[in-house]
Protein backbone atom coordinates (compact mmCIF):
# COMPACT_ATOMS: atom_id res chain seq x y z
CA UNK A 1 0.00 0.00 0.00
CA UNK A 2 1.39 3.40 -1.07
CA UNK A 3 2.50 5.67 1.74
CA UNK A 4 0.53 8.90 2.12
CA UNK A 5 2.50 11.95 0.98
CA UNK A 6 3.57 14.20 3.85
CA UNK A 7 2.41 17.81 3.48
CA UNK A 8 3.29 21.10 5.15
CA UNK A 9 -0.03 20.84 7.00
CA UNK A 10 1.20 17.63 8.62
CA UNK A 11 4.40 19.35 9.71
CA UNK A 12 2.43 22.32 11.06
CA UNK A 13 0.19 20.03 13.09
CA UNK A 14 3.16 18.10 14.53
CA UNK A 15 5.07 21.30 15.40
CA UNK A 16 2.01 23.12 16.73
CA UNK A 17 2.40 26.14 14.42
CA UNK A 18 0.65 27.57 11.36
CA UNK A 19 1.24 26.30 7.84
CA UNK A 20 2.61 29.74 6.88
CA UNK A 21 5.20 29.48 9.68
CA UNK A 22 6.31 26.06 8.37
CA UNK A 23 6.73 27.49 4.88
CA UNK A 24 8.75 30.51 6.03
CA UNK A 25 10.99 28.57 8.43
CA UNK A 26 11.82 25.81 5.93
CA UNK A 27 12.33 28.32 3.11
CA UNK A 28 14.80 30.21 5.34
CA UNK A 29 12.86 33.49 5.36
CA UNK A 30 15.31 35.13 7.74
CA UNK A 31 13.67 38.54 7.49
CA UNK A 32 10.78 37.10 9.56
CA UNK A 33 11.50 36.84 13.26
CA UNK A 34 10.86 33.41 14.87
CA UNK A 35 12.10 32.15 18.21
CA UNK A 36 14.76 29.44 18.26
CA UNK A 37 12.20 27.14 19.86
CA UNK A 38 9.72 27.55 16.94
CA UNK A 39 12.48 26.94 14.38
CA UNK A 40 13.64 23.84 16.27
CA UNK A 41 10.11 22.38 16.48
CA UNK A 42 9.43 22.93 12.77
CA UNK A 43 12.76 21.46 11.62
CA UNK A 44 12.44 18.44 13.91
CA UNK A 45 8.82 17.79 12.82
CA UNK A 46 9.85 17.97 9.14
CA UNK A 47 12.75 15.55 9.74
CA UNK A 48 10.62 13.08 11.72
CA UNK A 49 7.89 13.04 9.08
CA UNK A 50 10.32 12.98 6.14
CA UNK A 51 8.85 16.16 4.66
CA UNK A 52 10.67 17.56 1.58
CA UNK A 53 10.01 21.06 0.24
CA UNK A 54 8.35 21.00 -3.22
CA UNK A 55 10.71 22.44 -5.84
CA UNK A 56 8.67 22.32 -9.01
CA UNK A 57 6.54 25.32 -8.05
CA UNK A 58 9.65 27.35 -7.30
CA UNK A 59 11.11 26.56 -10.72
CA UNK A 60 7.85 27.58 -12.41
CA UNK A 61 7.89 30.89 -10.52
CA UNK A 62 11.48 31.53 -11.68
CA UNK A 63 10.45 30.93 -15.31
CA UNK A 64 7.36 33.15 -14.96
CA UNK A 65 7.49 36.16 -17.26
CA UNK A 66 7.78 39.49 -15.42
CA UNK A 67 4.56 40.90 -16.83
CA UNK A 68 2.04 43.62 -16.01
CA UNK A 69 -1.36 43.79 -17.73
CA UNK A 70 -2.61 47.31 -18.54
CA UNK A 71 -6.29 47.79 -19.41
CA UNK A 72 -7.06 50.94 -21.40
CA UNK A 73 -10.41 52.30 -22.65
CA UNK A 74 -8.79 53.65 -25.83
CA UNK A 75 -5.47 54.78 -27.24
CA UNK A 76 -6.74 57.55 -29.53
CA UNK A 77 -6.52 60.18 -26.78
CA UNK A 78 -2.96 61.30 -25.89
CA UNK A 79 -4.03 61.25 -22.21
CA UNK A 80 -4.02 57.43 -22.19
CA UNK A 81 -0.80 57.31 -24.21
CA UNK A 82 0.82 59.53 -21.56
CA UNK A 83 -0.42 57.24 -18.77
CA UNK A 84 0.97 54.28 -20.68
CA UNK A 85 4.30 56.05 -21.10
CA UNK A 86 4.54 56.56 -17.33
CA UNK A 87 3.65 52.93 -16.62
CA UNK A 88 6.02 51.52 -19.23
CA UNK A 89 9.00 53.66 -18.21
CA UNK A 90 8.71 52.60 -14.57
CA UNK A 91 8.01 48.95 -15.46
CA UNK A 92 11.11 48.84 -17.68
CA UNK A 93 13.26 50.12 -14.79
CA UNK A 94 12.12 47.10 -12.76
CA UNK A 95 12.62 44.62 -15.62
CA UNK A 96 8.89 44.18 -16.32
CA UNK A 97 7.15 44.00 -19.68
CA UNK A 98 3.58 45.19 -20.24
CA UNK A 99 0.64 43.65 -22.07
CA UNK A 100 -1.87 46.30 -23.18
CA UNK A 101 -5.57 45.46 -23.47
CA UNK A 102 -7.47 48.17 -25.37
CA UNK A 103 -11.17 47.67 -24.57
CA UNK A 104 -12.36 50.53 -26.83
CA UNK A 105 -15.03 51.04 -24.15
CA UNK A 106 -16.70 47.82 -25.32
CA UNK A 107 -18.15 45.69 -22.48
CA UNK A 108 -17.64 42.43 -24.38
CA UNK A 109 -13.98 43.24 -25.02
CA UNK A 110 -13.44 44.20 -21.37
CA UNK A 111 -15.05 40.94 -20.25
CA UNK A 112 -12.89 38.97 -22.69
CA UNK A 113 -9.69 40.54 -21.39
CA UNK A 114 -10.67 39.91 -17.76
CA UNK A 115 -11.18 36.22 -18.62
CA UNK A 116 -7.68 36.16 -20.18
CA UNK A 117 -5.99 37.38 -16.98
CA UNK A 118 -5.50 33.92 -15.45
CA UNK A 119 -3.85 32.52 -18.60
CA UNK A 120 -1.48 35.52 -18.81
CA UNK A 121 -0.51 35.00 -15.14
CA UNK A 122 0.68 38.61 -14.64
CA UNK A 123 2.39 40.00 -11.55
CA UNK A 124 -0.02 42.94 -11.52
CA UNK A 125 -2.87 44.69 -13.33
CA UNK A 126 -3.34 48.42 -13.97
CA UNK A 127 -6.70 49.81 -15.07
CA UNK A 128 -6.17 53.19 -16.77
CA UNK A 129 -9.81 54.10 -16.02
CA UNK A 130 -12.60 52.87 -13.76
CA UNK A 131 -13.64 49.28 -14.47
CA UNK A 132 -17.16 49.08 -15.87
CA UNK A 133 -19.65 48.86 -13.01
CA UNK A 134 -20.81 45.38 -14.04
CA UNK A 135 -17.24 44.05 -13.65
CA UNK A 136 -16.36 45.85 -10.40
CA UNK A 137 -16.92 42.79 -8.20
CA UNK A 138 -14.85 40.65 -10.57
CA UNK A 139 -11.96 43.13 -10.48
CA UNK A 140 -12.05 43.25 -6.67
CA UNK A 141 -12.00 39.44 -6.60
CA UNK A 142 -8.96 39.36 -8.94
CA UNK A 143 -7.22 41.89 -6.66
CA UNK A 144 -7.23 39.28 -3.87
CA UNK A 145 -4.92 37.11 -5.99
CA UNK A 146 -2.97 39.66 -8.04
CA UNK A 147 -2.17 43.32 -7.20
CA UNK A 148 -4.61 45.63 -9.03
CA UNK A 149 -4.31 49.41 -9.30
CA UNK A 150 -7.03 51.62 -10.79
CA UNK A 151 -6.34 55.12 -12.06
CA UNK A 152 -9.83 56.27 -11.22
CA UNK A 153 -12.34 58.97 -10.57
CA UNK A 154 -12.21 59.88 -6.88
CA UNK A 155 -15.97 59.68 -6.34
CA UNK A 156 -16.00 55.94 -7.10
CA UNK A 157 -15.31 53.85 -4.00
CA UNK A 158 -13.13 50.88 -4.84
CA UNK A 159 -11.68 48.28 -2.51
CA UNK A 160 -8.48 48.18 -4.55
CA UNK A 161 -5.41 50.40 -4.78
CA UNK A 162 -6.00 53.60 -6.71
CA UNK A 163 -4.28 56.63 -8.17
CA UNK A 164 -7.09 59.12 -7.71
CA UNK A 165 -8.34 61.78 -10.08
CA UNK A 166 -10.85 64.29 -8.70
CA UNK A 167 -12.63 65.24 -11.92
CA UNK A 168 -14.96 67.59 -10.07
CA UNK A 169 -11.94 69.61 -8.93
CA UNK A 170 -10.64 69.83 -12.52
CA UNK A 171 -13.98 71.23 -13.65
CA UNK A 172 -14.02 73.78 -10.82
CA UNK A 173 -10.51 75.00 -11.71
CA UNK A 174 -11.51 75.51 -15.35
CA UNK A 175 -14.56 77.50 -14.29
CA UNK A 176 -12.64 79.68 -11.83
CA UNK A 177 -10.10 80.66 -14.48
CA UNK A 178 -12.83 81.84 -16.85
CA UNK A 179 -14.80 83.58 -14.09
CA UNK A 180 -11.68 85.45 -12.96
CA UNK A 181 -11.27 86.71 -16.54
CA UNK A 182 -14.88 87.97 -16.50
CA UNK A 183 -16.58 85.39 -18.73
CA UNK A 184 -20.32 84.98 -18.16
CA UNK A 185 -21.73 83.22 -21.23
CA UNK A 186 -19.79 80.01 -21.74
CA UNK A 187 -20.23 76.52 -23.20
CA UNK A 188 -18.85 73.14 -22.20
CA UNK A 189 -18.31 70.60 -24.99
CA UNK A 190 -18.15 66.96 -23.93
CA UNK A 191 -18.33 63.37 -25.18
CA UNK A 192 -21.53 61.44 -24.25
CA UNK A 193 -22.37 62.00 -20.57
CA UNK A 194 -23.61 58.48 -19.86
CA UNK A 195 -23.98 56.57 -16.58
CA UNK A 196 -21.02 54.35 -17.61
CA UNK A 197 -18.74 57.38 -18.01
CA UNK A 198 -19.32 59.10 -14.65
CA UNK A 199 -15.89 60.73 -14.68
CA UNK A 200 -16.96 62.93 -17.60
CA UNK A 201 -20.10 64.07 -15.79
CA UNK A 202 -18.08 64.84 -12.64
CA UNK A 203 -15.86 67.24 -14.59
CA UNK A 204 -18.86 69.00 -16.13
CA UNK A 205 -20.70 69.12 -12.77
CA UNK A 206 -17.69 70.73 -11.09
CA UNK A 207 -17.56 73.39 -13.82
CA UNK A 208 -21.28 74.09 -13.60
CA UNK A 209 -21.19 74.25 -9.79
CA UNK A 210 -18.67 77.12 -9.81
CA UNK A 211 -20.83 79.13 -12.22
CA UNK A 212 -23.92 78.44 -10.10
CA UNK A 213 -22.04 79.65 -7.00
CA UNK A 214 -21.34 82.87 -8.92
CA UNK A 215 -25.05 83.19 -9.76
CA UNK A 216 -24.39 82.39 -13.43
CA UNK A 217 -25.58 78.78 -13.69
CA UNK A 218 -28.12 79.65 -16.40
CA UNK A 219 -25.35 81.18 -18.53
CA UNK A 220 -23.62 77.82 -19.05
CA UNK A 221 -24.49 75.69 -22.08
CA UNK A 222 -23.61 71.98 -21.83
CA UNK A 223 -23.17 70.49 -25.30
CA UNK A 224 -22.62 66.72 -25.14
CA UNK A 225 -22.23 64.28 -28.03
CA UNK A 226 -24.83 61.63 -28.80
CA UNK A 227 -24.56 58.37 -26.83
CA UNK A 228 -24.14 56.38 -30.06
CA UNK A 229 -20.58 57.70 -30.38
CA UNK A 230 -19.47 55.58 -27.42
CA UNK A 231 -20.98 52.48 -29.03
CA UNK A 232 -18.89 52.86 -32.18
CA UNK A 233 -15.23 51.85 -32.40
CA UNK A 234 -13.36 55.10 -31.74
CA UNK A 235 -11.40 56.56 -34.63
CA UNK A 236 -8.11 58.36 -34.26
CA UNK A 237 -9.95 61.71 -34.51
CA UNK A 238 -13.18 60.84 -32.65
CA UNK A 239 -12.76 63.34 -29.82
CA UNK A 240 -11.39 66.01 -32.15
CA UNK A 241 -14.52 65.59 -34.32
CA UNK A 242 -16.75 65.97 -31.25
CA UNK A 243 -15.10 69.32 -30.52
CA UNK A 244 -15.27 70.45 -34.14
CA UNK A 245 -18.85 69.42 -34.97
CA UNK A 246 -20.46 70.51 -31.70
CA UNK A 247 -18.73 73.90 -31.82
CA UNK A 248 -20.13 74.61 -35.28
CA UNK A 249 -23.59 73.76 -33.94
CA UNK A 250 -23.05 75.93 -30.87
CA UNK A 251 -21.96 79.03 -32.75
CA UNK A 252 -25.02 78.84 -34.98
CA UNK A 253 -27.27 78.66 -31.90
CA UNK A 254 -25.51 80.91 -29.34
CA UNK A 255 -23.68 83.96 -30.72
CA UNK A 256 -23.36 85.50 -27.24
CA UNK A 257 -20.75 82.96 -26.08
CA UNK A 258 -17.36 84.37 -25.05
CA UNK A 259 -15.65 81.10 -24.03
CA UNK A 260 -15.89 77.40 -24.91
CA UNK A 261 -14.34 74.62 -22.81
CA UNK A 262 -13.44 71.15 -24.03
CA UNK A 263 -13.65 68.23 -21.61
CA UNK A 264 -10.10 67.38 -22.72
CA UNK A 265 -7.38 68.77 -24.95
CA UNK A 266 -8.38 66.70 -28.00
CA UNK A 267 -11.89 68.17 -27.90
CA UNK A 268 -10.39 71.65 -27.39
CA UNK A 269 -8.28 71.24 -30.55
CA UNK A 270 -11.48 70.51 -32.48
CA UNK A 271 -13.13 73.58 -30.93
CA UNK A 272 -10.24 75.79 -32.03
CA UNK A 273 -10.27 74.51 -35.61
CA UNK A 274 -14.04 74.97 -35.90
CA UNK A 275 -13.75 78.57 -34.67
CA UNK A 276 -10.90 79.20 -37.11
CA UNK A 277 -12.97 77.89 -40.03
CA UNK A 278 -15.90 80.08 -38.94
CA UNK A 279 -13.58 83.15 -38.91
CA UNK A 280 -13.57 83.64 -35.13
CA UNK A 281 -10.33 84.73 -33.46
CA UNK A 282 -9.02 82.84 -30.41
CA UNK A 283 -8.87 84.40 -27.85
CA UNK A 284 -9.90 87.72 -29.44
CA UNK A 285 -13.50 86.68 -30.06
CA UNK A 286 -13.78 83.41 -28.13
CA UNK A 287 -11.56 81.97 -25.38
CA UNK A 288 -10.88 78.21 -25.48
CA UNK A 289 -9.72 75.91 -22.70
CA UNK A 290 -8.88 72.20 -22.50
CA UNK A 291 -7.75 69.72 -19.86
CA UNK A 292 -4.86 67.19 -19.50
CA UNK A 293 -1.91 69.31 -20.73
CA UNK A 294 -1.07 66.87 -23.52
CA UNK A 295 1.97 67.33 -25.76
CA UNK A 296 0.26 69.26 -28.57
CA UNK A 297 -1.20 71.81 -26.12
CA UNK A 298 2.34 73.13 -25.68
CA UNK A 299 2.99 73.69 -29.40
CA UNK A 300 3.49 77.44 -29.85
CA UNK A 301 0.98 77.86 -32.67
CA UNK A 302 -1.61 76.09 -30.51
CA UNK A 303 -0.65 77.41 -27.05
CA UNK A 304 -3.74 75.93 -25.37
CA UNK A 305 -4.75 76.97 -21.85
CA UNK A 306 -5.38 73.71 -20.04
CA UNK A 307 -5.22 71.84 -16.73
CA UNK A 308 -2.08 69.98 -15.65
CA UNK A 309 -2.79 66.99 -13.42
CA UNK A 310 0.52 65.16 -13.87
CA UNK A 311 -0.64 62.28 -16.06
CA UNK A 312 2.74 60.61 -16.63
CA UNK A 313 3.47 60.65 -12.89
CA UNK A 314 0.15 58.88 -12.27
CA UNK A 315 1.23 56.07 -14.58
CA UNK A 316 4.54 55.81 -12.70
CA UNK A 317 2.76 55.78 -9.34
CA UNK A 318 0.39 53.02 -10.45
CA UNK A 319 3.42 50.91 -11.36
CA UNK A 320 5.18 51.75 -8.07
CA UNK A 321 2.17 50.54 -6.08
CA UNK A 322 2.26 47.20 -7.95
CA UNK A 323 5.97 46.85 -7.12
CA UNK A 324 5.34 47.59 -3.43
CA UNK A 325 2.64 44.91 -3.32
CA UNK A 326 4.94 42.38 -4.99
CA UNK A 327 7.73 43.14 -2.49
CA UNK A 328 5.42 42.95 0.54
CA UNK A 329 4.26 39.53 -0.63
CA UNK A 330 7.81 38.25 -1.16
CA UNK A 331 9.34 39.68 2.01
CA UNK A 332 6.93 39.25 4.87
CA UNK A 333 7.87 40.55 8.30
CA UNK A 334 5.02 38.63 9.88
CA UNK A 335 3.34 35.32 9.19
CA UNK A 336 0.09 37.21 8.39
CA UNK A 337 -0.42 38.39 4.80
CA UNK A 338 -0.30 42.24 4.87
CA UNK A 339 -3.36 44.05 3.47
CA UNK A 340 -2.93 47.66 2.39
CA UNK A 341 -4.91 50.03 0.19
CA UNK A 342 -2.89 52.83 -1.42
CA UNK A 343 -4.46 56.08 -2.62
CA UNK A 344 -2.37 58.72 -4.42
CA UNK A 345 -3.66 62.06 -5.67
CA UNK A 346 -1.96 65.07 -7.29
CA UNK A 347 -3.13 68.66 -6.94
CA UNK A 348 -4.12 69.95 -10.43
CA UNK A 349 -2.91 73.32 -11.74
CA UNK A 350 -4.18 75.72 -14.41
CA UNK A 351 -1.63 76.22 -17.20
CA UNK A 352 -2.41 79.61 -18.75
CA UNK A 353 -1.28 79.96 -22.34
CA UNK A 354 -2.55 81.90 -25.34
CA UNK A 355 -6.13 80.71 -25.88
CA UNK A 356 -7.85 82.45 -22.95
CA UNK A 357 -8.24 86.15 -22.32
CA UNK A 358 -10.78 88.68 -21.11
CA UNK A 359 -14.08 88.76 -23.04
CA UNK A 360 -14.47 91.61 -25.53
CA UNK A 361 -16.67 93.66 -23.18
CA UNK A 362 -14.02 93.48 -20.45
CA UNK A 363 -11.26 94.46 -22.89
CA UNK A 364 -13.17 97.60 -23.88
CA UNK A 365 -13.52 98.59 -20.22
CA UNK A 366 -9.79 98.01 -19.59
CA UNK A 367 -8.82 100.11 -22.63
CA UNK A 368 -11.12 102.97 -21.54
CA UNK A 369 -9.60 102.95 -18.06
CA UNK A 370 -6.12 103.19 -19.59
CA UNK A 371 -7.19 106.26 -21.56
Amino acid sequence: MARKKVTSSDVAERAGVSQATVSMVLNKKYNVSFSKEVIRRVEEAAAELGYVLPRRKARQEERREKLLVVISPNLTNPYYVMLLQGIESRAAEQGFGIFVCNTQRDLKLEERYLKMISSLNPHGIIYMCNPSQCFMAQVEDISKKVPVVVINNQDERLDVDAVDLDNSKLGRLMARHLLELGHRDVAYVAPPLTVRQKQRSRRVEGFLKEFKNAGLGEHVVIKAADEQIDKDIPGIDSEYRIGYDLTRELMEERQELTAIVGLNDMIAFGIMDALHDMKYKVPGDISVMGCDNTLFAKVKRVSLTTIEHFVIYKGMDACDIIMKKIQSHRKRYTEIEPVSIYHVEYEPKVVVRGTTSYPKSQKRKINKNKL
